[in-house]
């Protein structure tokens, strides 16, 4: 699939915005945590990946209730959804100059299409001057996803016959459905219920 840049400047996928504000003080302290144990921007963007995939539960994994979408929030509360946590993995690598762009699928919720759909949130990191999907969701059993820039190694392949999508587009700043959906809920039952199916 060809990934498409929404915004046609690389720039844009540095910036600070109100979800991916990589110049808060705490986003900015790990940046500097992570860069003083990695060698380039190689390992720097596969330890931020590591980072966010592995110390920040997921909620829905760890039960906890509560509602995170900046990306400084997502770190001090160590708590998120899959486009709580993309926001955060996407802020440390802009703070150490790394492209990072949002990006999403639509999956069903269950075993088939009865069970609804929902988007699921990515990264993508640009390196080799080139676009690379990554899913900090986390791990659990059934559920594999790798840092990779040879060939993507996320946690789902979306299905054609369920309805399920790849979505192509890059986004610089989480899509306005997602990030409504997040800050109006109060607790995740609720988020649950309002979250976008689809594009």
């Amino acid at each position: 699939m060809e990934l498409i840049q929404q915004n046609p400047q690389l720039s844009a996928y540095l910036a600070d915005t109100e979800a991916v504000n990589h110049s808060h003080p705490s986003i900015r302290h790990e940046a500097e945590c992570l860069q003083a144990q990695t060698a380039d921007a190689y390992t720097y963007a596969e330890a931020a990946y590591a980072f966010v995939r592995d110390a920040v539960p997921h909620s829905q994994d760890s039960g906890d209730l509560r509602v995170t979408w900046r990306a400084s929030d997502v770190l001090e509360l160590g708590t998120g959804i899959c486009h709580a946590k993309a926001h955060l993995a996407a802020a440390l690598l802009r703070a150490a100059g790394i492209p990072a762009a949002l990006c999403y699928q639509r999956l069903t919720l269950g075993e088939g299409l009865e069970d609804g759909h929902a988007l699921h949130g990515l990264i993508a990191v640009h390196l080799d001057g080139a676009w690379h999907r990554q899913d900090v969701r986390g791990n659990k059993p059934g559920v594999d996803a790798r840092f990779s820039l040879s060939g993507e190694r996320l946690a789902w392949v979306p299905r054609a016959e369920f309805n399920e999508v790849d979505y192509p587009v890059l986004y610089d700043e989480p899509h306005s459905v997602v990030l409504d959906a997040l800050k109006a809920a109060p607790d995740r039952p609720t988020l649950w219920k309002s979250l976008p199916d689809a594009l």
